[in-house]
């Protein structure tokens, strides 16, 4: 009841940051597609020798397998890099995550908690810089954003996207605009630093607000199984009670009767 009243809320946050993200990305698709004289180091595709999984996970449990199968499928991603040599890195979201691999003993950067339900913008700032910063000094070469996708009440999918290197979409037909150059002011450096790191901030944002809707959806069903498992066991104990308590009294009767025809 606790997650069903707060469901809601969750995707009402979730459906109103969408905008502002799929914006921020036509934006940025716009000008790094226009013929800039600056590269920028986040559109770099480097020779992958060190990863960075950014991990989006609850702080409470009580959610099913929402956690657990999307850490699994990070796990197995990890070890098949392991085998080809990539050094994995964690930076860590919600405390179920900060445990999970603590535990696991994985290479942690940083790691952010307690965001609550109305999370703040500001409270990921620093575990982004952490790891944008590593970026750029050569220490890390791809970043990977892991979190729940919520599809709808019943399906939550675990994701893992690409962060960094970003990618442009091939499938977006260019149009006249698009190969158009800028003026930019202040200079283009400046600008699209700024512009980008506030587009992978508003991914990862987005990704806490996506997790947060799969996790009291993923609530309410897993106390709805609960429920039901209660009560259909309650049943089955019922009738065990009740046939256990009949053969009591049929053993408690014949023994009467039989003691009244020895007499």
């Amino acid at each position: 009841m606790v997650a069903a009243s707060k469901i809601k809320k969750t995707q009402d946050l979730m459906f109103g940051g969408r905008p502002y993200s799929e914006k921020v990305k036509e934006v940025i698709e716009h000008i790094a597609s226009s013929s800039s004289e600056y590269s920028h180091p986040f559109y770099e595709e480097r020779k992958n020798k060190s990863t960075c999984y950014l991990v989006v996970g609850s702080d409470k449990g009580l959610c099913g397998g929402l956690n657990i199968n999307l850490f699994k499928k990070i796990v197995s991603e990890a070890a098949e890099n392991q085998k080809n040599g990539i050094e994995t890195s964690f930076a860590l979201i919600g405390i179920k995550a900060v445990t999970f691999f603590g535990n696991l003993g994985g290479k942690v950067l940083g790691q952010a908690t307690k965001l609550g339900d109305k999370p703040n913008p500001e409270d990921l700032i620093g575990l982004t810089k952490i790891v944008l910063d590593e970026q750029k000094k050569g220490n890390i070469d791809r970043v990977v954003l892991c979190s729940n996708k919520f599809v709808n009440t019943m399906t939550q999918q675990p994701t893992l996207q690409q962060l960094i290197p970003l990618t442009h979409d091939d499938n977006k037909e260019p149009t006249i605009s698009s190969q158009w150059d800028y003026i930019y002011e202040p200079e283009a450096k400046v600008l699209l630093d700024g512009l980008l790191t506030r587009y992978i901030e508003s991914l990862i944002f987005q990704a806490v607000l996506e997790n947060n809707a799969c996790e009291q959806a993923a609530k309410m069903i897993a106390m709805k199984n609960a429920t039901e498992n209660a009560g259909d066991l309650i049943k089955e104990l019922e009738l065990l009670y009740n046939n256990v308590r009949q053969a009591a009294i049929t053993q408690e009767l014949s023994e009467i009767v039989g003691g009244a025809a020895a007499v």
